[in-house]
């Protein structure tokens, strides 16, 4: 192949100073044709490709290193074989050829496979205030010591770029709830949501940009004034923002892996980060202001926040005779008077209410294991006062949390024949007298030495008893200033006396 700079030396030659082909061909040490080439086609490059590429020893085998490499094809990456490999396999085969003759049908064929048709995008722009941009993504973290894997949702303001993310176990639909309200909260307000067709917003895709979506998903969007944009799908660059926003948070906040002892901790650290990202990145239009100045910018524009949302999901269930529900794979106790009767159980982020007929007859911290048993023993009151024997083996009441005073009392109460039901009549008085009082009722019966049903009661009755009223009213002109003091000393003084006397 010839060069550029021996093709210049050739044009100088005959142009600028007027030589034949043969004296420069002589000259240069280059054909007569290579020449009469270059000074015809007028070209300074020239450049060859090969069009075909013999493989007389690996012709016979490339139906068997196809179908080998579609097989793999389908396993992920880290699993296929590199093309050493490959060779190793076919010379096991009995293929005597070269191993750079597999090597380029691989890559070429490989090259193929993934070589996509490339795609023309129209590039978008936003004003102040219009819209936000929400996705979900997975990432690794490492929770109280163990490797876990969290669902992200991501927030993004289209105009400064502004985000926030924040991290939950599930993706349900109350999490998308919570996501919002924390999200606006941070932002001070609302506008256009650009979402994809995700499950727990969109129920039905109609032709164009319409949709049906969730009865919920759109109170939601109807208390914080916000207008659904649901994308077309397979369609992610309609919210390229948000999607690139999972790529840069995975590598900023993400990698290496955070470690944190719980979720409310991760969170708090990740708002912290995004704030602190915001106010150290130039913001790629405005390059003389940061995203975070561009975002108090925008904030006037936003609508302004009106509170939370009462992001819950419900169900209606039927509580067991045992005064369980179950929700999510974990069942959680509810009160007595629940039991065999029909309820509706709301899912929030963090909770599970149950009610019955709009009465709250549950509320527990929401657990994210699988197959839990929560319970809250004060629910089974009312059972424990007809059977008192199931004090000692009742799961609800193993492990139970007693306050200091009340655990000893039981405690004692348990070297007795009838301690149970002692204790039971203790805890009977909890909805008159509250647990606070019978905690200070047991630590006065524990100081006089008496670990008794009987006396604890005696003792809350008293407490509950008004003080007595004065018998009578004494004028304020009658009070005395000092009142007398009584002092049975002044009686040993007068004997001292007398007997001195004596």
């Amino acid at each position: 192949m010839t060069g550029v700079e021996t093709i210049a030396r050739i044009r100088f030659e005959h142009f600028q100073n007027g030589k034949g082909i043969k004296r420069i061909a002589r000259e240069l040490g280059v054909a007569r044709d290579t020449v009469r080439k270059v000074l015809r086609s007028g070209a300074t490059e020239f450049s060859y490709r090969r069009t075909v590429q013999p493989q007389p020893k690996l012709g016979a085998w490339v139906e068997t290193l196809t179908a080998i490499l579609e097989a793999e094809a389908k396993l992920p990456r880290r699993e296929r074989r590199t093309t050493q490999r490959l060779f190793e396999e076919l010379r096991g085969r009995g293929y005597d050829g070269a191993h750079d003759s597999v090597h380029r049908f691989v890559r070429a064929w490989r090259a193929e496979r993934a070589r996509a048709p490339v795609q023309a995008f129209v590039p978008l722009s936003f004003d102040p205030g219009e819209a936000y941009q929400f996705d979900w993504s997975h990432e690794a973290i490492e929770l109280a010591g163990l490797p876990h894997t969290v669902k992200v949702a991501h927030m993004r303001l289209a105009f400064s770029r502004m985000p926030i993310v924040r991290a939950y176990h599930r993706e349900s639909q109350e999490m998308v709830f919570d996501a919002h309200d924390r999200a606006f909260a941070f932002f001070g307000g609302a506008c256009r949501g650009i979402y994809d067709n995700m499950k727990t917003a969109v129920e039905a895709i109609f032709v164009g940009k319409a949709r049906l979506y969730n009865r919920r998903f759109l109170q939601l969007c109807s208390h914080h004034l916000v207008e659904p944009v649901a994308c077309t799908p397979a369609a992610g660059w309609e919210k390229g923002q948000v999607e690139n926003q999972v790529g840069t948070v995975r590598d900023v906040l993400f990698r290496p892996r955070p470690r944190v002892k719980t979720l409310d901790e991760l969170n708090a650290w990740l708002e912290d980060q995004c704030r602190a990202y915001a106010q150290r990145t130039r913001h790629p239009q405005m390059k003389d202001q940061t995203i975070w100045e561009v975002f108090q910018d925008e904030r006037p524009a936003l609508t302004p926040y009106v509170g939370a949302f009462a992001g819950f999901t419900e169900k209606p269930m039927r509580a067991t005779t045992t005064c369980l529900v179950t929700h999510d794979r974990n069942k959680y106790s509810v009160d007595a008077r629940a039991a065999g009767r029909a309820v509706l159980v709301r899912a929030y982020a963090e909770r599970i209410v149950v009610l019955l007929h709009d009465e709250v007859v549950a509320d527990h911290p929401r657990s994210f294991r699988r197959e839990q048993v929560i319970y809250d023993p004060w629910h089974y009151l009312p059972v424990l006062l007809r059977k008192p024997g199931a004090l000692r083996n009742g799961a609800p009441f193993k492990d139970w949390d007693l306050p200091p005073a009340l655990a000893k009392v039981r405690a004692k109460l348990k070297a007795h024949l009838d301690g149970d039901r002692q204790f039971v009549k203790i805890l009977a008085a909890a909805p008159d007298h509250g647990v606070a009082a019978i905690e200070a009722a047991c630590a006065e019966a524990l100081e006089a030495g008496i670990a008794s049903g009987d006396v604890v009661v005696a003792i809350l009755a008293r407490r509950a008893q008004p003080p007595p009223a004065p018998s009578i009213i004494t004028p304020d002109a009658l009070r005395l200033r000092a009142e007398p003091v009584a002092d049975c000393a002044r009686y040993d003084t007068l004997r001292r006396t007398r007997i001195h006397a004596a």
